[in-house]
């Protein structure tokens, strides 16, 4: 089948290989290159660098809404146009293009998280399942009728980058599985049941920041979510530090949320409920090491204080 691909992040990269070996992919549509690094020098997506290496035609558009856009793309004749992690809103000019319509991978069980970071966000609520949606667009966000659904358990200690890439494999099957019951007409969407739709917005830096009020264990989950980015982080003597990964301890004191408290050889920090033991973390410029190197780095005692206690 040609089918036109919409993809930008890592998470499309799986699916993007899944089609190149099992049908026709006629062009790709990403995001400009963007600037990174400390050279800021504009670098091409992870989507964009496979086509390139494939020699398949690359399209990317600053705005797919523009006017002319429809029409370009309707000139490469896609039967289907199949869109993972591509991170623009489609118009439906540009939906309506393909005769068998256009085909998102979600990393969520919808309508739970619509929106732009499930992943992050179903692991920051602490859910212990989560799952992979196909699903014919229209032009809501994430609101088209369900095509196929795949639920797997969120394993203990997972974050959100781990988490990604066993989605993007399980995505890429479930894509291919579902063009293959597309063709052979066995597949009938379902609407989806609007009322018990969740939504997963946009991260933003600021939601990295660890509020030292709030109980251990929503700590530890906030981390795991938002690593590796944009990562959660609290203020250590007016300097960001990253904390990556960490796990909670019955303790309570009468200390001060924030409040580094000696337990056994290390520190921990109090919480509004139970106590938050770092496990690794990443000074700001500085490589990830394991919290007992930097206490150690940084000369901290007990009755120092975090910020970010809200």
């Amino acid at each position: 089948m040609r089918v036109l691909f919409f993809g930008t992040s890592e998470f499309a990269v799986p699916t993007f290989e899944a089609l190149l070996r099992a049908h026709e992919v006629v062009g790709v549509v990403t995001q400009p290159d963007r600037p990174a690094g400390r050279g800021q020098k504009p670098v091409p997506s992870p989507v964009k660098r496979l086509a390139v290496d494939r020699k398949i035609p690359v399209v990317q558009p600053e705005k797919i809404r523009e006017p002319g856009w429809a029409e370009r793309l309707h000139a490469l004749n896609p039967e289907v146009s199949v869109v993972a992690a591509f991170g623009q809103i489609l118009p439906k000019a540009v939906l309506d293009l393909p005769p068998r319509g256009s085909i998102n991978v979600h990393a969520s069980l919808l309508p739970k998280y619509r929106g732009a970071a499930p992943i992050a966000w179903a692991l920051m609520n602490g859910e212990s399942e989560t799952g992979v949606t196909t699903f014919l667009m229209d032009e809501g966000m994430d609101t088209g009728p369900i095509l196929l659904q795949r639920s797997v358990p969120i394993l203990p200690g997972e974050n959100a980058g781990v988490l990604s890439a066993r989605l993007a494999r399980i995505g890429a099957d479930l894509l291919l599985e579902t063009l293959s019951e597309l063709l052979a007409g066995r597949l009938q969407p379902k609407p989806q049941d609007h009322g018990r739709a969740t939504l997963a917005p946009r991260l933003k830096k600021s939601d990295g920041l660890l509020n030292w009020s709030l109980p251990a264990n929503r700590l530890v989950n906030q981390a795991r979510g938002l690593t590796p980015k944009p990562g959660a982080f609290t203020i250590w003597k007016q300097r960001r530090l990253d904390v990556l990964r960490g796990e909670t301890l019955p303790i309570q004191s009468g200390e001060a949320p924030g409040t580094l408290l000696s337990h056994q050889s290390t520190l921990v920090i109090q919480t509004g409920d139970g106590c938050f033991l770092p496990r690794e973390v990443q000074p700001e410029s500085r490589h990830a090491m394991k919290w007992d190197d930097f206490l150690r780095g940084a000369r901290a005692k007990p009755g120092d204080r975090l910020g970010g206690t809200g």
